[in-house]
């Protein structure tokens, strides 16, 4: 510093101006804390919605000449998508928390979009057979029914009949024609049935059609006897059979093309959106007397497919 310098600040002054100085320099420090501050707090806030938000990124707008609570449009982008899903974010500049709205998260979305299948009747879903109803079965067939009911009686024949059955009553209702049914299906299931059909797309009804030569697999899950004794006169007895099939749609067109098919094709890819599964359920009337015929009181199709999240 020269002489001029010197006299250009005198030395009165010099002190003050070195406080001026210094607490210009303080409050510089201290709107840097501040506003690292806000900024950190900001930055956790935010981080905090980015989880909450399940992987989504939130663009918003905050605008001081909107006040203090600044209401600004804001846009969810899930990683993956081509667009956007609407919502809005509120922002309190006080507290610096910013509060989010949206229309749904990808868990709700996902459960909107996948429709949930409609079922003919309501009936639990049967896929494999159970060993301790296989041997009971075996038990009610040999000692039960043979014996004292039908001594004719072959379940293999009965399964081939079984088929037959479910060719008949899925191309009725794929063609929406169940008062066909009538004699061959029950009075009370054709009711349940109608009523099904009709909320049904035409495409929902063709994937009941089922080709008999397209059950890869079936087999009897449940044989069972019922008594009715609210006669006093005679002892009503009645045998319930339900079967399950598993049908592969193509199966008869690749036999006869002399395609190879797989064992394990329950569980290739490839195959999985053309595999229904059909339960069938079977009663006759063997009371003493009785002439009667096996009519199916259950009807159920569906699609393992529709079951398996991606």
């Amino acid at each position: 510093m020269n002489d001029n310098d010197a006299e250009a600040f005198p030395q009165n002054d010099m002190p003050q101006a070195f406080s001026s100085c210094l607490s210009s320099t303080m409050f510089v420090v201290q709107s840097g804390v501040v506003k690292f501050r806000l900024f950190t707090q900001s930055l956790y806030s935010f981080s905090r919605f980015y989880r909450t938000a399940n992987s989504h990124i939130v663009v918003g707008i905050n605008s001081p000449s909107c006040g203090t609570h600044v209401r600004c449009a804001a846009a969810l982008w899930a990683p993956g998508t081509k667009t956007l899903l609407r919502g809005s974010s509120v922002v309190n500049n006080n507290h610096n928390i910013v509060q989010t709205r949206w229309n749904s998260t990808d868990e709700q979305s996902s459960r909107q979009r996948i429709r949930k299948p409609l079922m003919l009747m309501d009936f639990p879903q049967l896929v494999w057979p159970s060993v301790i109803k296989t041997i009971r079965n075996w038990i009610m067939v040999h000692f039960i029914i043979r014996p004292y009911f039908d001594r004719e009686f072959s379940l293999p024949d009965f399964v081939q009949g079984a088929k037959q059955a479910l060719q008949v009553v899925s191309s009725s209702l794929a063609g929406g024609e169940v008062k066909h049914l009538e004699g061959l299906v029950d009075r009370a299931a054709i009711a349940d049935l109608k009523q099904s059909i009709s909320k049904m797309s035409v495409a929902e009804r063709y994937d009941i059609q089922v080709v008999k030569e397209d059950v890869y697999f079936s087999f009897p899950y449940q044989v069972g006897v019922m008594f009715d004794e609210s006669d006093d006169d005679s002892q009503k007895r009645f045998v319930e059979i339900t079967m399950v099939f598993h049908v592969l749609r193509g199966l008869k067109g690749m036999i006869e093309r002399g395609e190879t098919v797989p064992l394990n094709v329950g569980v290739l890819p490839e195959f999985r959106d053309k595999i229904s599964i059909c339960n069938y359920r079977f009663i006759k009337e063997f009371t003493k007397g009785v002439d009667s015929d096996w009519t199916v009181n259950v009807v159920n199709h569906f699609k393992p497919s529709d079951y398996v999240e991606e």
